[in-house]
C-alpha cells in the first residue's frame, strides 16, 4: 500500500536526518492513505508545527504525483522549490512538478496559486485531480483575493473610449460619485462602501449598450446581494478606485470543493468556522484527524489583568500605552504589538518612538535584537517566519474584524439577512482561527503574552478565547528581570 511505502522511505530519510518532529510519519500515513482512497479528509496539525508538515506530504506525492493539484502560496511554492526538492533529491527521491495553468501532459505534480486554481476551475482544466491544500484556514480570503474586481481610472476612460456615445453621461456619472464618495468619508485615504442605486444605476445602463471591455465585463457578471462593493479613496491625487470581493468564495465556486476528493491541513488547532465553510460549500468530510500537541512542557504565561478598560472607551489609548510601556521597559528580545485599528495602531506607534527610539518599528522585518514591531495580526501571520522569535507578544486588540470595514459590513448584512448570530457565527470564529497560529512562534521561544483587550475579562466569549490558548498560566503582575 501506498502508505506502508511512504512510511518506510520517510523513516528511513528522518534516520539519516536525525530529525525530532513526532508527527512526519503519521502525516505520511494519513496523506498516504487520504491519496489511495481519494477522500476528502481534514488534516489539523499542531498550531507550533511550523511547517514541518513537508515532509510527510512530500514523500507519499513522491509515489503518486500525477493524481494531485498542491495549491500553494507565493512563499510555499519559493520553499518547495528552493528548499524541500532538493532535500528530497539528496536522498534519492525525486517528485516531477508541473506548474502554470496549462494542464501537465505526464505524470506530474500539478503545483497552483489560488489565481491559477480559479483559472483552471473556470475553463474545466482541473479533471479529477485530488485538491492538496496546506493552511485551508486562508483559503476563502486568499480566493476572495483571487476573485478580485478593482476598476481605477484608466478603466473609465477605457470605457468612455469603447462607447463614444455615451461619453457625457459615464463622465457625469463617475463626477457625480467621486463628489459623493469624498462627503462620505471621514479621514483621509479612506475606504467608503458603494451602496443604494448608484452602482446597479450604472450597470443598467452597461447592460443596454451592448459588450464592454474587462474588468466592466467581469462587472456586469455579478450579483451585488453577493458581492462587496467599495471606494478606495486617495485624498492626494482626488481619485478613487473601485473595489469589488465575493462574500463567500467557497459558495461563490460551487463545485470546486464538493465535486472532488480534497486533502486540507490546518495549523490553526480544532477551528469551528473552517467546518462552518466547508458545510457552506457542501463539501462533506470524510476523515478529520487531529495531531496532539506533545512537544509544549510549560504553560504559555499569560498577562491579562483583570477590569482593563474596553476599546470604545476614551481612555483605552492612554492604558494601551502605559501598559505597553510597562511590558516593553528593560526586555532585552523581540516585542511584537498586534493591533488591526490603522488610526490606533500609529497613534500608538508614534508614542512608544518617542519613549523608546528607534527600536520601534511599524511592520519591519529587520527590527533590532531588542526592537519593537507593531503590526496587523494579517501581517504578523505572513512574515513571523522571517523574524526572529519574539520574546512576548502583546495583543493590543483581539483579532475582530471590524464593522469600518466594507467587506466585513457586507458580509455582517448578509448574515442578518438570512436570521444568523452573526457574531458568532462568523467574527468570533474567524478570530478563535487566528489564535493558535499567532502565537505558535511564541510558544516554541518560551516567551510571555499579553492581552490588553478588556473584552477578554469583560464579555462572555472571552472564556471561548482563554480555551483557545491553553495551555497557559496567568501572571498576576509584571516584575522585572
Amino acid at each position: 500500500m501506498l502508505e506502508a511505502q511512504a512510511h518506510q522511505r520517510l523513516k528511513t530519510l528522518l534516520r539519516q536526518e536525525g530529525s525530532t518532529w513526532p508527527h512526519h510519519l503519521t502525516v505520511s500515513r494519513l496523506v498516504g492513505r487520504s491519496l489511495r482512497r481519494r477522500d476528502t479528509t481534514l488534516l489539523q496539525l499542531p498550531p507550533s508545527s511550523g511547517e514541518r508538515w513537508w515532509l510527510g506530504v512530500l514523500v507519499p506525492l513522491c509515489l503518486n504525483p500525477g493524481a494531485t493539484a498542491l495549491v500553494l502560496t507565493l512563499a510555499q511554492r519559493k520553499r518547495l522549490l528552493q528548499l524541500e526538492l532538493p532535500r528530497l533529491k539528496q536522498h534519492g527521491l525525486r517528485l516531477p512538478c508541473w506548474q502554470g495553468i496549462a494542464q501537465s501532459p505526464g505524470d506530474q505534480l500539478w503545483i497552483l496559486d489560488t489565481n491559477e486554481l480559479v483559472t483552471v476551475y473556470q475553463q474545466d482544466r482541473l479533471g479529477d485531480r485530488q485538491l492538496l491544500i496546506p493552511n485551508v484556514e486562508r483559503l476563502s480570503q486568499r480566493l476572495r483575493h483571487s476573485l478580485a474586481i478593482q476598476i481605477n481610472n484608466s478603466d473609465w476612460e477605457r470605457l468612455r473610449q469603447a462607447h463614444p456615445e455615451l461619453d457625457q453621461i459615464i463622465l457625469e456619472f463617475h463626477e457625480r460619485l467621486s463628489r459623493q464618495l469624498f462627503q462620505e468619508s471621514t479621514r483621509n485615504d479612506d475606504c467608503v462602501r458603494l451602496q443604494g442605486g448608484a452602482s446597479q444605476a450604472l450597470r443598467d445602463l452597461l447592460r443596454l449598450v451592448g459588450p464592454c471591455p474587462p474588468p466592466w465585463s467581469a462587472l456586469l457578471a455579478t450579483d451585488p446581494v453577493q458581492w462587496a462593493e467599495w471606494a478606495e479613496l486617495d485624498h492626494r491625487l482626488l481619485q478613487w478606485t473601485w473595489q469589488l470581493r465575493p462574500l463567500e468564495p467557497l459558495q461563490f465556486l460551487n463545485g470546486l470543493l464538493n465535486t472532488r476528493p480534497i486533502l486540507m491541513l490546518t495549523e490553526s488547532g480544532k477551528c469551528s468556522r473552517i467546518e462552518l465553510e466547508l458545510s457552506q460549500a457542501q463539501v462533506t468530510v470524510g476523515v478529520t484527524a487531529t495531531l496532539r500537541e506533545q512537544e509544549l512542557k510549560e504553560p504559555l504565561p499569560l498577562y491579562a489583568p483583570h477590569r482593563q478598560p474596553l476599546p470604545n472607551t476614551e481612555i483605552y489609548a492612554q492604558h494601551l500605552l502605559e501598559q505597553s510601556r510597562r511590558l516593553i521597559l528593560g526586555r532585552t528580545g523581540l516585542a511584537i504589538v498586534l493591533i488591526d485599528d490603522q488610526q490606533l495602531r500609529r497613534q500608538l506607534t508614534s508614542a512608544l518612538a518617542a519613549e523608546f527610539g528607534q527600536r520601534v518599528v511599524e511592520e519591519s522585518t529587520t527590527p533590532e535584537s531588542n526592537g519593537v514591531i507593531s503590526a496587523r495580526w494579517d501581517w504578523w501571520l505572513r512574515h513571523h517566519d522571517q523574524l526572529p522569535a519574539p520574546e512576548q507578544l502583546i495583543v493590543a486588540l483581539l483579532p475582530l474584524a471590524s464593522l469600518t470595514s466594507p467587506l466585513t459590513a457586507s458580509r455582517v448584512e448578509r448574515l442578518k439577512r438570512l436570521g444568523e448570530d452573526w457574531f458568532r457565527t462568523m467574527l468570533l470564529p474567524e478570530a478563535l482561527c487566528i489564535l493558535p497560529a499567532a502565537i505558535a512562534p511564541l510558544r516554541r521561544a518560551g516567551g510571555r503574552l499579553a492581552i490588553l483587550d478588556g473584552r477578554l475579562r469583560g464579555r462572555p466569549w472571552g472564556d471561548q478565547v482563554l480555551q483557545q490558548l491553553e495551555p497557559w498560566m496567568p501572571l498576576k503582575r509584571l516584575l522585572p528581570d
